[in-house]
């Protein structure tokens, strides 16, 4: 780490990262199916990650926990049925192109630049193992992550503690150390809660969710992450 670093992250050992809107583009999915929706499809895709998030939190208060797999599929049917889409052969490619969501363009070149500095890498997901490893196979990243960490080990969705502990178990890292990377605010909330540093990548612009714990630091895109955490370029 070079003294540029933002003073937060001068003494980073891991970047843990948000899978779901931080590495993976959710609304490929629904662009790759965008013909055989049509006018519906921005709609949808927006529904279906507002549902597929409270369905996470919903199974969690309830004590009902089912696999992101499953969620994801009680998510897009009560979305297609909300914006009025009754197609058994879209839902079926959607949810086929959903284990093979595109990472974001600048994803494969940070994560290369972070293990060059030394640093350990890993995804940390609400995510089913097999949903995460077919992602990260069809994006190229397997060599750039040490670890790919899903809820599934711990039996409970974000933001519950447990789940981030599963990072400093597995990494051997403390929590002061690691840089959490996500793109939902109600995640970095939780993570900064757990101590983690929080890099809150706002792709969507969003406002920050008001639960007591700011981020470290506001990025717009991943790519800004190494002048973060003092990389030089």
């Amino acid at each position: 780490m070079s003294s540029s670093a933002h003073p937060a992250f001068g003494d980073i050992g891991a970047c843990v990262f948000d899978a779901y809107g931080t590495l993976l583009d959710f609304n490929s999915a629904v662009d790759r199916c965008r013909d055989e929706i049509g006018g519906k499809a921005d709609k949808l895709s927006e529904l279906w990650r507002q549902k597929q998030i409270q369905y996470t939190w919903l199974r969690g208060m309830m004590g009902r926990h089912q696999d992101f797999w499953q969620v994801t599929g009680d998510a897009l049917d009560f979305s297609m049925e909300a914006v009025g889409l009754d197609d058994p052969a879209v839902r079926r490619k959607l949810m086929a192109v959903y284990r093979t969501l595109d990472c974001f363009p600048e994803v494969p070149a940070v994560l290369r630049r972070l293990k060059e500095a030394g640093l350990k890498t890993a995804i940390l997901s609400n995510g089913e193992p097999s949903m995460l490893e077919d992602a990260v196979r069809h994006n190229g990243l397997e060599d750039l992550l040490d670890e790919i960490l899903s809820v599934e080990s711990v039996g409970v969705f974000k933001p519950a503690p447990a789940v981030y502990q599963l990072a400093v178990d597995r990494l051997d890292v403390s929590r002061e150390r690691i840089s959490f990377q996500t793109s939902n605010a109600w995640d970095a909330a939780g993570a900064g809660h757990f101590g983690f540093k929080i890099a809150w990548c706002n792709r969507y612009g969003q406002p920050m969710e008001r639960l007591g714990t700011m981020p470290e630091a506001t990025i717009s895109t991943l790519s800004e992450l190494p002048a973060v955490l003092g990389l030089d370029a």
